[in-house]
């Protein structure tokens, strides 16, 4: 359970940095190579180095290196674990909600009391 919730982390913290998400994006078309990837941003390639190490320690992104070019590469299975847990609160709410709009539907439907006349004294 604990290393469930640490993959749904590393995930959630890869993908909460605007220039990762971006990566993903790119690398979504296809494999890419780390300078192809720091070719939009005003970053060091060093930040970018950081960058892909982040996607690949949270499952989002493989490497590869083959002579002195990196090449990375998607990896869907990665975000599994956050697809799993946000499914999971999905499902929680939807059948959450289902019960709410059963009881209005029942709330609706039934008769309301007509108020008791007071006798005048």
């Amino acid at each position: 359970m604990l290393e469930q919730q640490a993959a749904v982390d590393r995930v959630f913290h890869a993908l909460g940095d605007p220039a990762r998400r971006a990566m993903i994006d790119r690398l979504s078309r296809g494999p890419a190579s780390v300078s192809e990837l720091a070719a939009p941003f005003s970053m060091t390639l060093a930040a970018v180095v950081q960058h892909v190490q982040v996607l690949e320690a949270s499952g989002v992104i493989t490497t590869q290196k083959v002579g002195r070019v990196r090449t990375c590469q998607l990896a869907p299975e990665g975000l599994a674990a956050a697809e799993r847990w946000i499914s999971e609160r999905r499902s929680l709410w939807e059948r959450r909600f289902d019960r709410l709009g059963a009881l209005l539907d029942e709330e609706e439907e039934a008769p309301t009391p007509t108020p008791k006349k007071r006798k005048k004294r």
